[in-house]
């Protein structure tokens, strides 16, 4: 059990944005699901983010995506290492879903801002007040290359002045945003949104991790994290260095792909995904089995 989780401030340290385990005919492997989240807080992580993104949650029937969440409780055996994503097209929509994450005893919840256009900050701040409803803490998800919404550090300012947000999962990659959002919210915590910046982020006091590559590599993952927030910094670049050319592949577009292909290697329930994404090319397949073969080797697990 990991020793930095915070029942009170849950979307701290290390909440691993899960895979879900696939059978051959695309169905969810709910067991496999179930057991993954054991393993990965077994093995240093702090939580777990079902259905965000890397969990494929675009692609389930609302069924599946409720027993995805109900199977991650009852794995981790304490609600409050949970953080289900609740982004959908209407803040109705999240909403209900953050209701449901209360009920099933989650801790938290990780919210896109409104994805189906690109609203404007009253848009966004009535969105996240709607959702907070619900009653769990929110984190805010700041993904502009997707959404084509930004959650610039003013917005985020305002969000959490509204009591609405809690915490902020930064996906723009511009690492610089880090000292922007302290100086405006201090009480915001940052947490670290892609794999391939985290030391940079960590330096810049980002307290917590939503991680892509930890389905495969959670003692090292874990081991990089611990290092770059307490700055040992003679720790966290080498073993960042090494890690680096898998973390990146958390922030590409085959991102989905790539970690269950790197788990597939590391011996983990990765396998297949539902359309629309596809397989990967053999030459990025070959690019991430380089990488991970070369982790492994190199006794990272």
């Amino acid at each position: 059990m990991s020793a930095t989780h915070e029942p009170t401030r849950p979307w701290r340290g290390i909440m691993v944005a899960t895979t879900l385990p696939l059978r051959a005919d695309l169905s969810v492997d709910y067991d496999a699901y179930g057991e993954h989240v054991q393993w990965l807080i077994a093995n240093g992580c702090d939580g777990v983010v079902p259905n965000g993104s890397l969990g494929e949650y675009q692609t389930l029937t609302a069924e599946e995506r409720a027993r995805v969440v109900t199977t991650a409780v009852e794995a981790a055996g304490d609600g409050s290492r949970v953080m289900p994503g609740v982004a959908a097209y209407g803040s109705a929509e999240s909403r209900r879903w953050a209701e449901q994450a209360a009920e099933a005893g989650a801790g938290s919840v990780l919210l896109l801002p409104p994805n189906a256009y690109r609203a404007d900050h009253a848009a966004v701040r009535a969105h996240y007040a709607d959702v907070a409803q619900a009653g769990l803490p929110i984190v805010a998800y700041n993904n502009p290359i997707d959404t084509k919404v930004d959650l610039v550090p003013e917005l985020l300012a305002q969000l959490h002045a509204d009591g609405s947000i809690v915490a902020v999962k930064e996906f723009s990659g511009d690492v610089r945003r880090a000292y922007q959002i302290a100086e405006l919210a201090p009480d915001l915590d940052l947490l670290i949104g892609a794999d391939d910046v985290l030391l940079e982020l960590a330096v810049g006091g980002a307290v917590g991790w939503i991680a892509g590559y930890p389905n495969a590599l959670p003692q090292a993952s874990a081991k990089l994290f611990r290092a770059a927030v307490a700055g040992d910094l003679e720790t966290a670049v080498p073993l960042y260095r090494s890690l680096h050319s898998l973390l990146r592949w958390d922030s590409k577009t085959e991102f989905v792909q790539a970690i269950k292909l790197s788990m597939d290697i590391a011996g983990r329930p990765g396998g297949p995904v539902r359309p629309p994404r596809f397989p990967l090319t053999p030459e990025i397949e070959a690019a991430v089995r380089a990488a991970t073969e070369k982790a492994l080797a190199d006794g990272l697990v």
